[in-house]
């Protein structure tokens, strides 16, 4: 990619749509094109094609999506399915009609099979069933990413799909229902801290073992990836490291200084036992994470404290 290259950067406004406006600023990229929702519907197809035919970019980051965490996914999974499938297929069509020169579609760890062995390699994708609390948006991510390589295949287009890990970090969403597990912990452990409450539920055993990689690490690697990276098969962004949502709670914990109780519910559901993903592939390419755990969840924690209109979306 050249410094002047035109770049659009679907999702900007979203926790890895922003990093990667940082990232792309950083390295002094200055002609990035960006559209909120409201001026560009991604689910809106007429509008995308005439985005894509006007604007003309040369490269293309998919980082759009519907997210959300096990309560979200598992109360509103037509929305996740509906949403996330037009978006990608939309933006992937107008790319390939439009001539963009390279294409990299975000997915997720949750596209691969529940019981998948352990750490999970990208081979692993299609060979068993899914988490069913996330089935819906598993599958809109693998017809994305499976778009991309028959593109390849039918028309020689250059797109790229990536895997990230479970993700946290500046920008993210801390909706007390809708949010995914660090963020739900960050908000619930600062709300115990001000309203001085003796302890803090989480939900499950706190057993089950998850992957974290912060949202900068992402983008440093997408940026990678489209410079060093064609091919069909995804490509796994993680750390190669994770642990249990209790030691993650109790780190959780730590960084907002809550002095309470820390207790585990049960009768909710864990998820997925085990998500850690094999980075083997993308190490061997020369990339890996740079940013310390502790270090993240001080930086996001700060974030949440400045951002406090965040918790209600």
């Amino acid at each position: 990619m050249e410094k002047n290259s035109k770049i659009y950067i679907a999702g900007h406004n979203g926790m890895v749509g922003s990093a990667l406006v940082r990232r792309f600023r950083q390295l002094g990229f200055d002609n990035l094109l960006i559209r909120t929702s409201k001026e560009l519907d991604l689910r809106r197809q007429a509008e995308v094609e005439s985005f894509f035919a006007t604007e003309k970019p040369d490269y293309v980051f998919l980082a759009a999506a519907k997210v959300g965490g096990i309560m979200a996914n598992n109360t509103y999974p037509a929305d996740f399915m509906y949403d996330n499938m037009i978006m990608e297929m939309n933006v992937i069509h107008a790319a390939q009609q439009n001539g963009v020169k390279k294409l990299l579609f975000l997915g997720s760890s949750c596209i691969y099979p529940k019981y998948a062995a352990q750490p999970i390699q990208e081979s692993s994708l299609l060979t068993g069933e899914l988490e069913p609390t996330n089935e819906a948006y598993a599958l809109a991510k693998i017809s994305g990413l499976k778009y991309c390589e028959y593109l390849n295949r039918q028309y020689g287009t250059d797109y790229i799909s990536c895997m990230p890990t479970n993700l946290y970090g500046p920008n993210d969403n801390y909706h007390p229902q809708n949010s995914h597990v660090l963020p739900a912990l960050i908000r619930r452990f600062h709300e115990a801290k001000v309203e001085g409450l003796p302890s803090v539920t989480v939900w499950g055993t706190g057993k089950v073992l998850r992957e974290v990689l912060y949202v900068d690490d992402l983008a440093d690697a997408c940026v990678f990836l489209m410079e060093h990276y064609s091919g069909n098969e995804t490509v796994n962004i993680g750390t190669g490291v994770d642990q249990s949502i209790g030691e993650l709670a109790q780190l959780v914990k730590e960084t907002v200084g809550y002095t309470g109780e820390l207790l585990f519910d049960t009768s909710k559901p864990d998820g997925t036992p085990r998500k850690l993903l094999d980075v083997s592939k993308l190490a061997g390419l020369g990339w890996r994470y740079q940013t310390d755990l502790r270090e993240g969840l001080a930086r996001t924690y700060l974030d949440f404290l400045q951002n406090p209109s965040r918790s209600e979306r």
